[in-house]
């Protein structure tokens, strides 16, 4: 496929169903392209990218003039998406220019298991983006996977546990401490992750989201649910893998938090290990990831798609954006 400026490419790792390549990967059509064209070609071209992302789930942007954060935010401007804040999230991050964060700054020893972005809370936003500023040294791939087909495969093997999960919901619980904690990947301190360091208006913000809070002596408890397991994606009229739960159950876990008490039934029963495991084993097999270059952007449709990072050797940025 060439449309004017851009040109579907083929690469290594890419997945194929139902006659659609996962993700797209979408390159410039000449060589003589700058940032402000690319902008430009997105923002002439918007009807065309919703319909790729509407089809693939994915799309990767390689081999544009991303040279820096501001490019970056530039890109994500010219889409037109409508910013979302990132409230009761539990990753570090950092603002670094306009609508653009660091991703997870967890240590990069450490693997971030596969989540849809703020599944754990009841909004949620509907894209992301995330851009490569310096490729690792190894590893540090973004690994993503299609939410239905997850769905799919789950509901297959474990019906009963299914059934459970779409009757019930999940309820997460999480200990926060004040400030951020780097050295974890859930590590994001209730000011930050209510954007106040005022407790009643961190109270406020959580009881908008639906969040029980209980303050203790070096930081609070937070529960969250029960929430729904698998939405119903009504564009794609599809059931979704929508949670969080192989993340907090299999990565959730720091001084102040067991990742085992991190997320249960709905009603409070303790999710049966095995499953949780298979589970994770499921989106590794049917996961993507494709080595990061610098410049590449990644567009996610957060309704359609898990995401997760993989342990890297340093140096390693990758940039990230919510959009509602």
């Amino acid at each position: 496929m060439a449309v004017d400026n851009f040109m579907e490419i083929q690469i290594p790792h890419q997945k194929h169903y139902h006659g659609s390549y996962f993700p797209l990967v979408l390159s410039p059509s000449s060589a003589s392209f700058t940032i402000s064209s690319f902008t430009r070609a997105i923002e002439a071209q918007k009807p065309l990218l919703d319909s790729l992302i509407l089809k693939s789930g994915a799309v990767l942007f390689r081999g544009f003039p991303v040279d820096a954060a501001s490019d970056f935010n530039d890109v994500v401007e010219s889409f037109g998406f409508e910013e979302f804040p990132y409230v009761g999230g539990a990753a570090p991050r950092t603002r670094v220019v306009g609508r653009v964060f660091t991703a997870n700054e967890s240590p990069p020893d450490q693997k971030i298991p596969f989540h849809h972005e703020l599944a754990q809370v009841p909004e949620f936003p509907a894209k992301l983006f995330f851009y490569c500023e310096v490729e690792p040294t190894s590893g540090g791939e973004t690994p993503i996977v299609l939410s239905h087909v997850v769905y799919e495969k789950v509901k297959v093997k474990y019906p009963e546990f299914v059934q459970r999960l779409e009757e019930q919901g999940l309820i997460y619980t999480r200990i926060l401490g004040e400030d951020d904690d780097p050295s974890s990947p859930i590590g994001r301190g209730w000011k930050s992750t209510f954007l106040t360091d005022d407790k009643r208006i961190a109270e406020e913000r959580a009881a908008k989201l639906g969040m029980k809070v209980e303050w203790l002596n070096d930081g609070v408890k937070t529960v969250m649910g029960p929430i729904p397991a698998i939405k119903y994606d009504e564009v794609r009229q599809r059931k979704i893998w929508f949670n969080s739960m192989v993340a907090a159950y299999t990565g959730w876990e720091d001084a102040r938090n067991d990742p085992v008490k991190a997320v249960t039934f709905g009603d409070g029963t303790p999710l049966p290990a095995d499953i949780i495991y298979d589970c994770l084993r499921i989106l590794e097999e049917e996961s993507v990831a494709i080595p990061w270059q610098k410049g590449d952007v990644l567009l996610i449709d957060n309704w359609a798609v898990l995401h997760s990072r993989r342990p890297f050797l340093p140096p390693r940025r990758v940039l990230a954006s919510l959009c509602r």
